[in-house]
C-alpha cells in the first residue's frame, strides 16, 4: 500500500507536463513510464487487501472471504476502499479511452478527478489506518508525499493557469495547407516574451475563455526558433481540431511550453534523416526550417509520406530549401493523382535505403514522426540498416498502445522488471 501510494504521487510528476523530467528523458519515455507505473500501482493496490487475508485463504477460504467483506464494509477503511476503486477505474479508463463515448476534455477531467480521489483517499487511509502511521518517520514520509502531490497540482492548475492569462498569445493567421491540415501562426501579444524553444518541440494550446490546463491540446511547433512567431500544423481529427479553421486572427490563446525532446540539438551527427508521415510533418517541418535558416552544412535527407498528393504539404518550400542546404527529398503518396511526380506507395525499406545512400549510417541521426505503425516499421528498419538504436529518435502522438519498436520492447522489459521487483518486495514484506 505504501509503495502504491508513493507511486501514485510520482504519477503526478510523470504525466508529461513537467519539462524537467520529460525534457531530459523524452516525452515517449516519460509517458511509457507513466503507463507502466499505472499497471504496477494496480497490481499493488489489488494485492494490498488480499495479502491481509492471504494466509487464511489457503487454510479457510470462507473465513478469508468473510474477513475481506468485513474490511470493505468497515467505516474505518472507507477512504481506503474509495481509493482502491478509484485506482481500478483510472487504469480501466486509460486502457479503454478510445472506446469510450466521451470527448477528450471530459476524459481528462474524469481522469484528474479519479486521480485526486485515489491519492487523497489513499493518504487519509495510510495516516488513519496504516500499521505504522504513528511512527514519526512514517508520518513525515506521508507529509512529504502529500506536499509532492499538492505542489504538482498547484504548479499545473495554479501557476500555469496564471501564465496562460498573464502571457497571452494570439492567432495572427491561419490557412488550410492540405485536405485536412491547417497551419496557424501565433504571435505574442504586447508584453508577452517570445517563446524560447528548440526546433521539434511542442506546446499545449488553449483558446480564448477556455485558457485552463484542462482544456489545452498538444501541438508540434512547425517553425524555427529564430522567428518570434510560432507555426503549428494541426490535423482535423477531433472536436477541437475541427474548429481551428474557424478561429479568427486576434483570437487570444494560451501557450504552455515548450515541451519534448524531439530535437536535433544536443545529438551529434554527421548527417540527418527526417522521416514524416501525415501530420507528423509538423515537427519535422520545424526542424527542416531551422536547419535551412541556420544554413546547416550537414547533408539532410527527407522522406515524407501521406495518403494522397493533396495531403503532402509544403512541397514548394521543401524544393526551395534544397537551394539553401544539402537537402534531397523523397515524397511518397499512397495513391497517384494525375500530375503527381513523386513516388507512389509507402515509406518502405528500399526508399529508406535510397535516402541513406552515400551517408555514414553509424553517424546519421534519424528523426521520425507520424502514425504509430509507421514509426515502428521505420524505426526497426533503420536499426536493421545499421543506424545505432540511440540515433533513431521518434515521437508518438498516441500513447494508448499498439505496435512497438525494438527500443520500445527493450524499454518495456526494463519497466516490467522494475515493476515485478516492486510487487515481489511488497509480497515478501506482507508475508514476512
Amino acid at each position: 500500500g505504501s509503495i502504491a501510494l508513493a507511486a501514485m504521487a510520482v504519477q503526478f510528476v510523470t504525466s508529461g507536463r513537467f519539462e524537467t523530467f520529460a525534457g531530459r528523458l523524452g516525452i515517449d519515455v516519460t509517458m511509457a513510464f507513466h503507463k507502466w507505473a499505472s499497471y504496477w500501482i494496480l497490481a499493488a493496490v489489488v494485492l494490498h487487501p488480499l495479502l491481509y487475508v492471504g494466509g487464511a485463504a489457503l487454510t479457510d477460504p470462507g473465513r478469508a472471504l468473510e474477513r475481506l467483506v468485513g474490511m470493505i464494509g468497515s467505516p474505518r477503511l472507507t477512504t481506503g476502499v474509495a481509493a482502491w476503486l478509484a485506482v481500478v477505474a483510472l487504469v480501466a479508463l486509460g486502457i479503454f479511452r478510445k472506446s469510450l463515448p466521451v470527448g477528450y476534455e471530459a476524459w481528462r477531467g474524469v481522469h484528474g478527478a479519479l486521480a485526486a480521489v485515489a491519492v487523497a483517499g489513499g493518504l487519509h487511509h495510510a495516516v488513519s489506518a496504516g500499521s505504522y502511521a504513528a511512527e514519526p518517520a512514517v508520518r513525515a514520509y506521508w507529509i512529504a508525499v502529500a506536499l509532492l502531490v499538492a505542489g504538482s497540482v498547484a504548479i499545473l492548475y495554479g501557476l500555469r493557469w496564471r501564465r496562460l492569462h498573464s502571457r497571452p498569445w494570439e492567432i495572427s493567421s491561419s490557412s488550410r495547407i492540405g485536405t485536412d491540415l491547417w497551419e496557424i501562426e501565433l504571435a505574442p501579444r504586447p508584453g508577452t516574451p517570445p517563446l524560447a524553444f528548440r526546433a521539434g518541440q511542442f506546446v499545449w494550446m488553449s483558446v480564448a475563455t477556455r485558457r485552463f490546463p484542462l482544456f489545452d491540446h498538444p501541438f508540434s511547433i512547425a517553425s524555427s526558433p529564430l522567428r518570434p512567431t510560432l507555426a503549428l500544423v494541426i490535423k482535423e481529427i477531433g472536436d477541437f481540431t475541427r474548429t481551428v479553421g474557424s478561429l479568427k486572427p486576434g483570437t487570444a490563446v494560451g501557450i504552455d511550453g515548450p515541451h519534448g525532446s524531439f530535437t536535433v540539438s544536443g545529438r551529434p551527427a554527421s548527417a540527418i534523416l527526417l522521416v514524416a508521415g501525415g501530420v507528423g510533418i509538423g515537427p519535422i517541418l520545424g526542424i527542416l526550417r531551422d536547419l535551412r535558416e541556420r544554413r546547416d552544412p550537414r547533408p539532410v535527407r527527407l522522406v515524407y509520406g501521406a495518403g494522397s498528393p493533396d495531403k503532402i504539404v509544403a512541397q514548394d518550400e521543401i524544393a526551395a530549401a534544397a537551394d539553401a542546404i544539402d537537402l534531397s527529398a523523397i515524397l511518397v503518396s499512397e495513391t497517384a493523382d494525375p500530375g503527381w511526380t513523386g513516388d507512389t506507395g509507402w515509406i518502405d525499406r528500399p526508399r529508406l535505403e535510397r535516402a541513406l545512400d552515400g551517408l555514414d549510417r553509424r553517424e546519421t541521426l534519424a528523426m521520425i514522426c507520424g502514425p504509430d505503425a509507421m514509426i515502428t516499421a521505420v524505426a526497426d528498419t533503420l536499426v536493421d540498416l545499421g543506424l545505432p538504436m540511440k540515433s533513431v529518435v521518434y515521437e508518438r502522438f498516441d500513447y494508448a498502445g499498439g505496435s512497438v519498436a525494438q527500443a520500445d520492447r527493450r524499454q518495456a522489459k526494463i519497466f516490467a522488471a522494475v515493476g515485478a521487483a516492486l510487487v515481489a518486495a511488497v509480497a515478501a514484506f506482507a508475508w514476512r
